[in-house]
């Protein structure tokens, strides 16, 4: 509501994007969130072939790296702190998150799934079921389903790597970088030109936009 007709703004990286997909919708049934996670970077862009590492690990010095303390930029109740590496690979960022929900949360990790189906830009999928245990295969079936240029607007959480013990949640997921934030900009865009006052309404709209845009 904040950024309504607003002069200007701030829209997160694609990493921070990623974390508050996931992360928010557990806040908004909790009522509180504690976070720590490491952000697996991609060393490039796939067009950059300037950059590096080539044959290295490269972690990020700074500590906690920018993403954690982004996320309470958009939702400033979330506890969070992260770290970050950089490895050889230009296909996506990957992300290991340890969530510690309160006492009486009231979830199971198949709750937490179902939880996520229904939160838009979220995909779950069975890794070892769907043969999609990699980055690699992640960006095959961003092709497979039509994605030009192998998009992939939405999170992907495999369903195999999300578990819940007691109150602390472990779960992985892989962003794509290069089109990750294209929906949040674009309901960004929307809210400052003041045509939709609710959120969930420009999330619909601009979601419908993109899957028009790919015919599926």
């Amino acid at each position: 509501a904040e950024n309504l007709n607003a002069q200007g703004t701030r829209v997160v990286s694609c990493n921070t994007t990623g974390l508050s997909r996931t992360l928010v919708p557990l806040y908004e049934h909790c009522g509180s969130l504690k976070v720590e996670c490491t952000m697996i970077r991609r060393a490039a862009d796939p067009g950059d072939s300037n950059k590096g590492p080539i044959n290295a690990i490269k972690p990020v010095l700074k500590v906690p790296s920018h993403h954690g303390p982004d996320v309470m930029t958009v939702k400033p109740e979330i506890e969070i702190n992260s770290l970050a590496v950089a490895v050889p690979t230009t296909i996506m960022h990957m992300h290991s998150i340890i969530a510690d929900l309160p006492e009486g949360h009231g979830l199971t990790t198949d709750s937490i799934l179902a939880m996520w189906r229904q939160t838009p830009r979220v995909i779950i999928m069975h890794g070892e079921h769907n043969r999609i245990t990699t980055t690699a295969e992640v960006m095959e079936m961003a092709r497979d389903i039509g994605r030009k240029w192998g998009d992939l607007h939405e999170i992907f959480v495999w369903e195999d790597g999300v578990k819940l013990i007691g109150n602390r949640l472990y779960y992985f997921q892989a962003i794509h970088q290069e089109s990750d934030v294209i929906p949040e900009n674009v309901d960004c865009i929307r809210a400052l030109m003041g045509t939709e006052s609710d959120w969930r309404a420009s999330v619909a709209k601009t979601d419908a936009a993109i899957s028009a845009y790919y015919n599926c």
